[in-house]
Order: C-alpha cells, then structure tokens, then sequence
C-alpha cells in the first residue's frame, strides 16, 4: 500500500479523471493523501487547453520535483497525452498516464519503473462511485469530439467520441439522488455528440428523457456544454426534454465568433445565422432561460471589423454569461501556422468585450432585484459566510450562510446584483 496524492487541472473532466483515479487506487487498497507532504506518489492530472495554464503545470512539476526529489510523479490527463515530449523534457522520470487510462493509474503508481499509458480508448463498461459535494454529483457522460477546430489542441488528447451507455448513466444518477444529491451536472467534451457511437445511436434527449423517467425525486439537471452544430441536429428533441420542472433552462452553446469569416477559419461547423436561429429557438420556448456562451478574442484573421461583428452579436443576442479567452497559439494546431494578432491588440479587444459582457449582465440581473423566487441551495460560495442557490435557468444567488439550508429549496428575495449574480436573503425555506 502506498500514499498518493492527487492535484488537478482542468474542466469538470479532468475532476471526473481525477475521481476514477482515487477510486481505483482505493480500491486496490492505496491511500489518498490531501498533501504531496505525505505521499509516496504524486500525480499531476493536467490540462492543455491554453498556454498560460500549461505554463503553470511546467512550473508546479519543477516545483515538485526540488521539494520532493525521491518521490515518484506521475503526469496524467491532458498535457500528458497531447504533450509528451514538453513533459518529458521536464520531468524525465516521470510517469505518463492518458485521460483514457486514467482507470489503469494503479500501472504508474504500483510500478517501480517509468509507464508510459498514452494508447488506447476509455473503459465506458463501468463509472467510478461519484462523490456528493455539498449537493452536487457530477457525471462525465461522453468525452471527444466531432470537430475538427483550428484552435483546439484537446482534440489532441481526447479525440474519439465515447460515451458512457444510459444504464449506467440512469444508475449513477439514482445512485446521487438517493445519498442526497439535488444538483445532477451532466458534463462532456460536446455533450450533444453523446450516443453516437452507441448501438442505436441514443441522444442527449433520450438520455434525459431517461433519467427522468426511470429516477424519481427533486433534484435538477444541468446540461453541459454543446457545440452549436451538434444542438441544432438535436434541439427540438432537447427542447421538449427540457419542458421537465426537473431540468435546468440553461443552455451553454459556445460561438466563438460573430464573424462568419472567422468561423470559417475555426473550421466550425455553422454560420452565424443558423446560430442565432437556435438562441432564437430556445428563447421562444423558454424566454427566461440562461445562455451561456464562449467567445475567442484575437484568433488569426480577426480583424477590427470582424471583431466588430462579434461585439453586435452580444448586443443582439444578450447573453447571460458569456467565458471570454484570448486566443493563445497551441502546438500541432493549424491556427499556430496561421498570422497571428498581436498581443496588445487581443488584450484591448478583450477589455472592450468584457465592458459589454459586464454592462449587459448587470442590465439582465437587475431585473430580478426586488423579486421573490424559489431556488435550490446547491453548494458553498467563493465568499466567506456564503451559499449559493440556483434559479430555475440556473442564475447563481449568494446568500448569508447556514449549513441547514444545503440541498433545500428556498424563497429568496433578490436584494442585489451584480453582472455575474445576484445576491439576498432566505425570504422562507422548505425541506
């Protein structure tokens, strides 16, 4: 038996590697440690999506590996599948292990000797037992892609779409609602890719509508991210799923760009007509429902025009949150070859863009001060002293703390805002 610990980097995947990771291990009847201090093997599970984040890893591994110079690492995850030889070159001794093997880590850990894990698809013939925090479980349902974006090194490490079947699925969900959980995240590379390698070829809304059929209770769902291109192959299908109280009305949909040309550059797989005719679709169905964007400043061939394009797209369409990312070159890639925008350029852009996203979000959320509505407490907040309850499209509501609320729906009455969330008091609780 050996201690390990285990630091991640990432989205709601890597978090979902991480789990299978110290399950196994436990399993297998190892330790897992809360600090590198006290364990025998250290495993960095990394990320690869942007460059400041990989430059962050590379430090922590030089970090490791002077404070900690007779303990094995292990480099996992991301960076490790689509960057082996940037890791190798840091880290020579080090163990690399794939997002795909994540479940066969114990090969790192029990050897005596460097393993190279980096071939091979995921094992969708079982999940790992998810962890309840505070009133949330999380579930990776699918991993991979079917695009092919100029940007994108993920596609790298996590190019084949598998998903995990609706059994198991439909199990780990009435496995999280029975020990407590009232929040259930459904989370993927491209959650409207799922089923597609699947016999039959099972939807994200069949797989919903699943769920919801065959696990009773109160708790909601929230939908991970689609690709544009995948929702509208599949949306009139959501949106009737979606007419459940049980689902969330958020939907995250990122466009990336306003510009056609652009998109055209980022190989995505839609106009941004056919995108605005989807927003346009799910807000005639459910006006007030929460839509979440990603938008990429300064990618190669943006120019001021075509950033133009994209800042009277978030006029128009008045996102509710939208995740801006300055573009950053990422190897293999076809965008790295491409011209590049200059840094001042992408960071003057980026803070024009962050002025309207901020102006717009405070304009939608002041709408909501003086109202009461019903929310789910769902988790801790950021803030000291606070919680954080969801409305029904999923709109964060920080309220004063009081561990008896977790997991409880509440009335709250909305006494502030902010362009990111609102803020009030419990008005009244309920079980």
């Amino acid at each position: 038996m050996v201690n390990v610990y285990i630091e991640t980097y990432g989205c709601a995947l890597a978090q979902f590697d991480s789990l299978t990771m110290e399950y196994v291990l436990r399993q297998r009847g190892h330790g897992v440690v809360g600090s590198p201090e006290y364990a025998d093997v250290i495993v960095v599970n990394t990320c690869s999506v942007r460059l400041d984040t990989e430059q962050r890893i590379v430090k922590r591994l030089r970090e490791l590996q002077k404070l900690f110079p007779g303990k094995r690492l292990v480099v996992a995850g991301c960076l490790a599948k689509s960057r082996p030889g940037l890791i190798a070159r840091v880290a020579p001794s080090a163990s690399l292990v794939s997002p795909q093997n994540a479940s066969k880590v114990w090969v790192a850990v029990e050897s005596g000797s460097r393993v190279i894990l980096l071939e091979g698809d995921r094992d969708t013939s079982w999940m790992p037992r998810i962890p309840v925090v505070d009133a949330v479980g999380t579930i990776m349902i699918q991993e991979g892609c079917l695009g092919d974006c100029s940007f994108c090194i993920t596609k790298l490490a996590r190019r084949t779409v598998k998903s995990y079947p609706p059994r198991l699925v439909v199990e780990a969900v009435r496995d999280l609602v029975r020990r407590g959980a009232k929040e259930i995240r459904l989370t993927g590379q491209d959650t409207g890719a799922y089923g597609v390698d699947l016999p039959g070829k099972p939807s994200l809304a069949d797989l919903l509508n699943a769920i919801l059929e065959k696990v009773p209770g109160d708790y909601r769902i929230r939908v991970g991210m689609m690709t544009p291109e995948a929702a509208l192959e599949i949306i009139d299908d959501m949106l009737e799923a979606y007419s459940d109280s049980r689902v969330y009305k958020f939907f995250h949909i990122p466009v990336q760009s306003g510009d056609d040309e652009i998109l055209k550059l980022m190989n995505r797989g839609y106009t941004v007509d056919e995108y605005k005719s989807l927003i346009s679709k799910i807000r005639s169905r459910y006006p007030e429902s929460m839509i979440a964007t990603d938008i990429i400043v300064g990618h190669p061939g943006e120019t001021e025009e075509s950033f133009q394009k994209t800042m009277q797209l978030v006029e128009e369409l008045r996102f509710e949150r939208v995740h801006i990312a300055q573009y950053t070159i990422r190897p293999r890639t076809k965008a790295a070859g491409m011209p590049q925008v200059p840094d001042p350029v992408k960071k003057e852009r980026s803070k024009r863009l962050t002025a309207l996203v901020e102006r717009i979000g405070l304009e939608i959320h002041s709408k909501y001060v003086g109202r009461r509505l019903d929310a789910l407490v769902t988790e801790r907040g950021f803030r000291p002293g606070s919680l954080v309850a969801r409305l029904n499209n999923y709109i964060p509501v920080v309220i004063p703390y009081d561990e008896g609320l977790l997991g409880k729906w509440v009335t709250i009455e909305v006494l502030e805002a902010s362009f990111y969330d609102l803020r009030g008091r419990v008005a009244d609780a309920r079980g």
